[in-house]
């Protein structure tokens, strides 16, 4: 039976996200199985998924758009085939059907569950983005984003117009491996595990983790101006992706309202600070971020009402400057 995140759920009542499964690498040596050459990847997306943006925000802040073409999806999972049930990701009939999202220009597929039916005609995981598509082979080469980041940073700095930019350096390896865990469980999934306990027990739990996290973090940043330290790494992008999305939904729609991060001066000035990156601001679609997740979650918000606000100016000054050299 087809699954989406919503079935992730242990007996407790607490969410319990299942691993990816599409783990091939992309490689600088030609002779690999997915060599790194221009033209011959897509990057399938949604600018609502923060798992599938941190992937976009690289594509972008590495300068890759020349080399690796993408696709967003609509926001609002509909049904993908009319056989069963199963809610999620569609592209749009066409261009003008929804803003920031575009028909499948390679195999003109309806949904993303078909490229993954495409790739393996025995799968029965889940229909995720990120979905990096080989062209060539086509096929997913890997819909785990946490590699495909890695790949983005280090794999295409032959073709890419920003290749200096290292975001997971030799010697910050092992804090930022360190780091992303606890970031990772507490935050980055933590949000998840909050919005979509069934029970008080798991709920309680995580969002005591979560605010545990993020006061750890407003710590740091107290001190320098990225979490792992002076200069801006992998961990920080990772970070991102959920922060941008904290205040607009999560706060209401995954019930995590202890504490809105607009009262943390740290974290506030840092994501700006990180949104305000050149090329950082065109992967956040706020439009395509709230009518996911108030309009796919129908037994969170049955009626799919988005709420009005906040509607925060990430572009307004930030006061992060105060630890440059």
């Amino acid at each position: 039976m087809a699954r989406s995140a919503l079935d992730e759920m242990s007996a407790s009542g607490a969410f319990a996200r299942t691993a990816s499964t599409f783990r091939n690498f992309i490689s600088q040596d030609p002779s690999s199985e997915f060599p790194a050459e221009a033209g011959r990847y897509h990057l399938y997306v949604s600018y609502a998924c923060p798992w599938a943006s941190r992937c976009l925000a690289y594509l972008k802040i590495k300068g890759l758009e020349k080399a690796i073409s993408f696709t967003s999806v609509k926001p609002i999972w509909e049904r993908t085939k009319q056989s069963d049930e199963h809610m999620g990701w569609v592209f749009p009939a066409s261009d003008t059907e929804q803003q920031g999202a575009e028909p499948d220009p390679l195999n003109g597929a309806k949904s993303i569950r078909e490229l993954y039916e495409l790739a393996s005609t025995n799968y029965t995981g889940k229909y995720t983005v990120p979905v990096l598509w080989d062209k060539k082979l086509k096929t997913i080469v890997s819909n785990e984003s946490a590699e495909i980041i890695r790949m983005f940073n280090s794999e295409f700095n032959d073709i890419a117009d920003n290749p200096d930019l290292e975001l997971y350096p030799p010697h910050l390896q092992a804090k930022i491996d360190e780091t992303n865990e606890w970031i990772y469980d507490g935050i980055n999934n933590g949000v998840y595990k909050c919005g979509f306990a069934r029970k008080q027990g798991p709920y309680d739990e995580a969002v005591t983790k979560l605010y545990e996290a993020l006061d750890k973090c407003e710590d740091i940043l107290g001190k320098q101006r990225y979490i792992c330290g002076d200069t801006l790494s992998e961990t920080d992008i990772r970070l991102f992706v959920t922060l941008i999305r904290f205040d607009e939904v999560y706060v209401v729609h995954f019930k995590c309202n202890k504490k809105l991060l607009r009262e943390y001066p740290n974290l506030f000035n840092y994501i700006k600070d990180i949104y305000q990156i050149p090329g950082m601001s065109s992967t956040v679609n706020m439009e395509h971020i709230k009518r996911h997740y108030y309009g796919s979650h129908p037994s969170i918000n049955p009626f799919g009402i988005i709420p009005i606000g906040p509607n925060i100016d990430y572009s307004s000054p930030h006061d992060r400057n105060r630890f440059s050299a």
